[in-house]
């Protein structure tokens, strides 16, 4: 038995653990960020020390993922979404925004221009819906360099609609030097890849000394546009990994070079959290932790992070298979997907640059000293 697989033995204990409310305010100012479970989608809730919010992206279309936004936005005291940020056009990220419109008030919308996309039904038919709801909200086409005024942090468009930053952001560590990296840079077909994944709009967001990255789906090729041949980001301290952590992205010429402290992983069962991407991740200089949404089947136990670290463990029957080592439980219709609760990841990031992450399941949560 490998000591990989006895902790994992040991931690999973932690599953029986009664689930713990973590979304009260943090003593002193703090920049909270909520990375709420969609099964593998995204829907990200930023909440500035001065009560300004920012929601990423709105999950799948359904009451599941609605009701789960809807949940953490009532936990942390959200009134309103004051900045609404589309990445891409896929169902995954827009899903829930038109019903999330009718039950909050949002004051305004970020995305990368029209969808490439624009023929297929689906994305026809969200775009005419979602161009009748900025008649009444105002709405930004975001382009790279261009800031998001949210409240008490400096945030700067780096990536949109397939067009990188290549203005070194100031100040920022390590930002604008060559990319080593890039000599190494290996290219993938990305032949079948979804193109709407190419034009998302991501971000960098710094609070004092802390710094985290968000880049929606952004694909292997794009990273690399981005952060070749020189690098205009810098290090950061907290990542998103980049596509749920498919191995359509992570491109180590951007991982590595953006060095985070911290991965989080926004992956579901069986989708995202792929072998490449987890050793990507574990080859990264200064990595210090994998924290995941869900345990990834694919990545079985030689790469999932420690059971502690993940925010939503399926039934007993399927932690049996994980723990044998036996072949993943088939899958119902969307996997495990209407599991209750749904548990989130929150970080909560201090201006020196030491930040804490937490695991909404268990309690279980780890503060980062800022870097030297």
């Amino acid at each position: 038995m490998t000591m990989r697989r006895v902790l994992l033995l040991l931690v999973l204990t932690l599953y029986a653990l009664p689930a713990v409310s973590w979304a009260q305010a943090t003593p002193g100012k703090t920049l909270d960020i909520y990375f709420i479970d969609t099964e593998g989608g995204q829907a990200t809730l930023f909440m500035s020390p001065a009560g300004q919010t920012l929601l990423v992206d709105a999950g799948n279309a359904g009451e599941r993922d609605l009701n789960r936004i809807l949940d953490v936005l009532k936990l942390a005291g959200v009134k309103q979404i004051d900045h609404f940020w589309l990445t891409h056009y896929h169902g995954d990220h827009y899903g829930s925004l038109l019903d999330i419109a009718k039950q909050v008030s949002v004051k305004r919308l970020y995305d990368h221009g029209p969808s490439i996309e624009g023929d297929r039904p689906n994305i026809q038919k969200f775009q005419a819906a979602y161009a009748e709801l900025y008649k009444t909200i105002p709405r930004t086409i975001v382009r790279p360099g261009d800031k998001l005024a949210f409240a008490g942090t400096d945030t700067t468009t780096v990536m949109s609609d397939s067009v990188p930053l290549k203005t070194a952001l100031p100040k920022a560590p390590g930002a604008g030097r060559p990319n080593p990296l890039c000599a190494n840079h290996k290219e993938r077909d990305e032949s079948k890849v979804d193109p709407d994944n190419h034009q998302s709009a991501g971000f960098v967001m710094n609070y004092g000394r802390f710094r985290m990255i968000d880049l929606g789906d952004l694909t292997w090729s794009r990273e690399f546009e981005l952060m070749c041949p020189t690098n205009p980001i810098g290090t950061v301290d907290l990542y998103l990994t980049t596509h749920h952590g498919l191995d359509q992205s992570g491109a180590p010429a951007a991982v590595h070079a953006l060095q985070p402290r911290v991965a989080i992983m926004n992956n579901g069962t069986r989708k995202g959290g792929a072998v490449q991407t987890f050793q990507t991740l574990e080859a990264s200089p200064g990595l210090e932790d994998i924290w995941q949404l869900h345990w990834s089947y694919a990545a079985g136990i030689e790469h999932n992070t420690p059971a502690v670290m993940i925010a939503n463990i399926d039934e007993r029957d399927q932690l049996a298979a994980i723990v044998a080592g036996a072949p993943a439980p088939p899958a119902g219709a969307g996997g495990n997907a209407a599991h209750a609760p749904a548990h989130y990841i929150k970080v909560s990031a201090r201006t020196d640059g030491s930040f804490t992450v937490t695991n909404s399941r268990n309690g279980h949560s780890r503060t980062y000293a800022a870097r030297p």
